[in-house]
């Protein structure tokens, strides 16, 4: 059961072949053997409460997909009753009285909430450790990163503690931990997955909430369950049907490598991306290596302005109050305080790259289907390390440079899935972006339903994960 992908699970439930409470009994003693030394699962709700709303669940009609699965959610989304903390010690304690709209439309689908998957502090950085649970580390190498903001999520599905999962990206909080830990994560068009109706809605369009999984069958499903319109909220953007069996045979993708030189890459990643961009070719894929379509500098100013203006806009508190600040993580700061000093005419000059940007992007995709970059600069990184201060020799100016990668689709809110493409030298995973024209996921699913039928990379266990025995 632990194997099945979500899409099986859900099957064997609906034609009662297994029961809520078998899932459930598994569930919890999957995380009890495995948990331990990846830290992905916190706040477990009581086992014996799970178990007596699982069997609650046995003989009821499937309220939808996810009817008697558990799921743990990512700690940026509140849960009703179940302790919610943003990674942040001003939150150790919270409990939410309501849901936001991820858990309420994954409780709707019939998911058991059953516990919260790590992040790091308020999200950002992406190496998932905080002061409350500590770090999260990778099941294909303990002593590394998981990657984050989605670092728990990434990690309990690559060690199935979880069937599917949900995530958020702002800056590859989707990609960069399902490159690190052999899973799928898919970004979607921006405002496909709409944001709760709570601070701003109309500036802050750099985030996405968007699916992980083990199969990319199961990132459209649950994709199909979170997005859908919230009223309350501007910029609605309806889902196209996801047809994923779609003819790979004559698709024209533009590999962007590292962008004429503009990101620095570790030895090696360049080159897996390369021969998973061979493989395509073998499936019929027409590949063609591109030039740097825009300054890879002008987008970066862009990027780390309006970021900040975003981050200087939700969490000047912070900054402001000595005791808050005094239990903010220094990062968070930084982000702060370069919002707090920009001039609305820094902003406007961002806005304006961004929107030229957009429309460069738009003309490249009228000459290609889809562009590829790698999800990740560099390859998993030792996990008491707070972010890579270097790159190949060169030094990271901020933070988060090292994840620049990642900045030219989330600025303009393309659809970006990360698959997974093996393994370097030191055994550990790397994924690579498929990115497309904005309202194109259903194309970019089918492109990565067809890369996961030909490789089927998430198949390959970490260590501490048995092969599967058939009886």
């Amino acid at each position: 059961m632990l194997e099945w992908s979500a899409s099986e699970l859900s099957r064997a439930i609906h034609a009662r072949k297994v029961a809520p409470s078998e899932v459930m009994a598994v569930w919890l003693a999957q995380v009890e053997a495995r948990n331990g030394p990846v830290n992905a699962i916190v706040s477990q709700r009581d086992p014996d409460v799970l178990m007596a709303e699982a069997r609650a669940l046995d003989d009821l009609a499937p309220r939808g997909w996810l009817h008697g699965v558990p799921f743990a959610v990512k700690d940026l989304v509140a849960t009703q009753g179940l302790r919610t903390t943003w990674g942040a010690p001003l939150f150790r304690d919270h409990v939410p009285t309501k849901d936001d709209l991820v858990a309420a439309r994954l409780r709707a689908s019939g998911a058991v909430i059953a516990a919260k998957t790590n992040v790091p502090e308020w999200g950002q950085g992406s190496h998932s450790f905080n002061p409350i649970f500590g770090v999260t580390r990778n099941p294909y190498d303990l002593s590394r990163s998981a990657g984050g903001s989605s670092g728990g999520a990434a990690a309990a599905l690559a060690t199935r503690m979880a069937w599917v999962a949900d995530g958020s990206d702002m800056m590859g909080s989707l990609r960069n931990p399902a490159a690190f830990c052999n899973v799928y994560g898919f970004r979607p068009t921006w405002g496909l997955v709409p944001q709760d109706a709570e601070g701003d809605t109309y500036l802050a369009t750099l985030a996405t909430e968007g699916p992980m999984a083990r199969t990319v069958e199961d990132l459209a499903r649950l994709l199909e369950v979170l997005a859908g319109e919230n009223p309350e909220v501007p910029f609605p953007r309806a889902m196209a049907p996801l047809a994923l069996d779609r003819e790979v045979r004559g698709l024209r993708i533009g590999w962007l490598a590292d962008w004429g030189g503009a990101y620095a890459m570790e030895p090696g990643i360049l080159d897996l991306c390369e021969t998973a961009l061979g493989q395509l070719q073998d499936m019929g894929a027409v590949v063609e290596h591109l030039a740097p379509p825009f300054p890879a500098e002008r987008l970066w100013s862009a990027w780390v302005t309006l970021r900040a203006m975003l981050n200087a806009g939700g969490k000047r508190a912070l900054a402001e109050d000595p005791a808050k600040r005094a239990l903010t993580k220094p990062e968070t700061l930084w982000e702060i305080e370069q919002g707090m000093g920009l001039a609305a005419q820094a902003v406007y000059e961002a806005s304006v790259i961004r929107s030229r940007w957009h429309a460069h992007a738009a003309r490249l995709f009228q000459r290609f289907d889809a562009v590829v970059l790698p999800s990740a600069q560099v390859w998993p990184f030792p996990a008491d390390w707070r972010w890579p201060e270097e790159i190949a020799g060169q030094r990271m100016d901020t933070y988060h440079r090292w994840m620049e990668v990642v900045v030219p689709a989330s600025l303009i809110g393309l659809p970006a899935l990360s698959v997974p493409v093996g393994f370097g030298p030191q055994g550990l995973p790397m994924g690579m972006q498929i990115i497309g024209r904005s309202g194109d996921d259903a194309r970019i699913l089918a492109l990565g339903q067809a890369w996961h039928r030909a490789t089927d990379w998430p198949q390959r266990r970490p260590p501490l994960v048995p092969a599967a025995v058939s009886r």
